[in-house]
C-alpha cells in the first residue's frame, strides 16, 4: 500500500527500492519556503544496517502490511533467535542483529509478539518489561546504601544488569529490555 511519506511513523516497514526497512525514528522539517521533508533514521532488515533517508511529505512511499502474531521463544545462538508458531508450530528465525540487546533479556517459554511479512519473520515487539530471576550478586556493605549506589548481578538468562545495592542472589527483578535498566523487585 502506497502512502504519503508524512504519514509515517516510528515503527512502520517500507519497501525502498526492493529492500524491506524498518523506521526507528522520524523527524518532520519545515523550513518556510518551499516543501516540508521528512527525515527518517531506518534500519535495514536484511542486513540490520542502519540508514538515513529523506523525503519530500507529499512523496508516495510502499509501506508494508505487517501481520502481529504470538510465538515462543525457544533459544538462541549467536546469530539468530529461533521462535515457533503457537498455532500451526512452525519454527521461524529472526536474525539477532535485528532484535539487538532485546534478545539477551528473553529467556525459553516467554511468549513474544513477532512482525511478519509474506511468512518470513522481520522483527519482534519488544515487551515492556521481563522479569528474570537473580543468580549472582555479591552483599551491599554497611554503609553504602546512603546513596544510591548500584551493583552489578548476573541474572537467570545469562546476561547482566545494573540494580539497587539491597537486591540478593534469588530476587526476581523487573527489567526494561530495551534500556536494560532495572525497573523494580517483585515480592514473593
Amino acid at each position: 500500500m502506497t502512502t504519503d511519506a508524512g504519514s509515517l511513523k516510528k515503527g512502520d516497514f517500507i519497501k525502498v527500492n526492493d529492500e524491506i526497512f524498518q523506521v526507528q525514528k522520524f523527524e518532520h522539517n519545515f523550513h518556510g519556503r518551499g516543501s516540508a521533508t521528512c527525515r527518517l533514521k531506518t534500519k535495514n532488515i536484511r542486513s540490520g544496517n542502519a540508514l538515513e533517508m529523506s523525503f519530500r511529505t507529499a512523496d508516495g512511499v510502499e509501506i508494508l502490511d505487517v501481520d502481529t502474531i504470538k510465538m515462543q521463544y525457544l533459544y538462541r545462538d549467536p546469530n539468530y533467535v529461533y521462535l515457533m508458531d503457537n498455532q500451526t508450530f512452525e519454527q521461524h528465525q529472526v536474525d539477532i542483529k535485528l532484535i539487538g540487546t532485546i534478545a539477551e533479556y528473553l529467556k525459553e517459554g516467554d511468549t513474544i509478539l513477532v512482525l511478519m511479512y509474506e511468512g518470513k519473520a522481520l522483527s519482534i515487539r519488544p515487551p515492556q518489561s521481563v522479569s528474570l530471576k537473580v543468580t549472582e550478586a555479591e552483599h551491599a556493605v554497611k554503609g553504602d546504601t546512603a546513596t544510591a549506589a548500584k551493583k552489578t548481578v548476573l541474572l537467570e538468562t545469562g546476561t547482566k544488569a545494573s540494580v539497587p545495592l539491597f537486591i540478593k542472589s534469588g530476587d526476581v527483578i523487573v527489567i526494561n529490555p530495551e534500556t536494560g535498566e532495572y525497573v523494580e523487585r517483585i515480592n514473593k
